[in-house]
């Protein structure tokens, strides 16, 4: 009976340049580390920016207590808004109304001069200053007393101003002489308009708030 051959072990060869597989591996792990190294040179990309750390109304001055620092990455719209780098502006003042945690736009800041809106008490009926708070966007609505009778009637209502800010409401309504209730809220009024405002409660007309979409809740 013959003998069956001995199968010889095949010798491992050690991997060549010129084998794909290596050459694949090497690629895999170049392009690991390519981006890995991207995404941390991108974290590091962060500028630092303010926000508002409380509702901001026009006409506010900006400090370090309504302001807050956080780093962001913006890229190419970095200078449409508010840099951090070097401490609140010193005559810095909001020209338009900036949301709690929201950035502040470099367009929104001004200087004292630049504030052409003035806060007035306005004496509104107590339903309609219901719901409202400080950042709330309104119109204001005017009723003049119908001239023609001494009775509290009036004519039809239109619109004396349109999107104002609130700048404070009553913690509790009070009332104000007369058989209707009435509350006090402040007002933003742009200064040119501000005449006509207290001329129309000197004549006894009836305001009313009305709010925008939204602008009952101060957004």
């Amino acid at each position: 009976m013959s003998e069956l051959p001995t199968p010889r072990a095949a010798r491992l060869q050690r991997p060549s340049w010129r084998d794909s597989r290596l050459v694949v591996g090497v690629l895999i792990v170049l392009a690991a580390t390519a981006l890995g190294a991207r995404a941390v040179a991108s974290a590091d990309d962060t500028v630092p920016m303010y926000v508002a750390a409380s509702p901001i109304r026009p006409g506010d001055r900006l400090t370090a207590t309504n302001l807050r620092r956080v780093d962001v990455q913006l890229g190419a719209t970095a200078p449409l808004y508010l840099p951090a780098a070097a401490g609140p502006p010193s005559d810095g003042w909001a020209r338009a109304s900036v949301a709690e945690g929201q950035l502040v736009p470099s367009g929104a800041v001004g200087s004292r001069a630049d504030i052409d809106v003035q806060q007035v008490a306005v004496k509104v009926d107590t339903t309609s200053a219901t719901g409202l708070s400080v950042g709330s966007v309104v119109d204001v609505w005017m009723s003049q007393r119908d001239p023609a009778t001494t009775s509290e009637r009036y004519l039809a209502a239109k619109r004396l101003l349109q999107g104002v800010t609130v700048a404070g409401v009553p913690t509790t309504a009070s009332a104000f002489a007369g058989a209707s209730a009435a509350t006090a809220v402040q007002l933003l009024i742009p200064h040119d308009r501000v005449g006509e405002v207290i001329g129309a409660m000197d004549s006894l007309s009836r305001l009313t708030l009305v709010p925008g979409p939204g602008g009952a809740t101060g957004s």
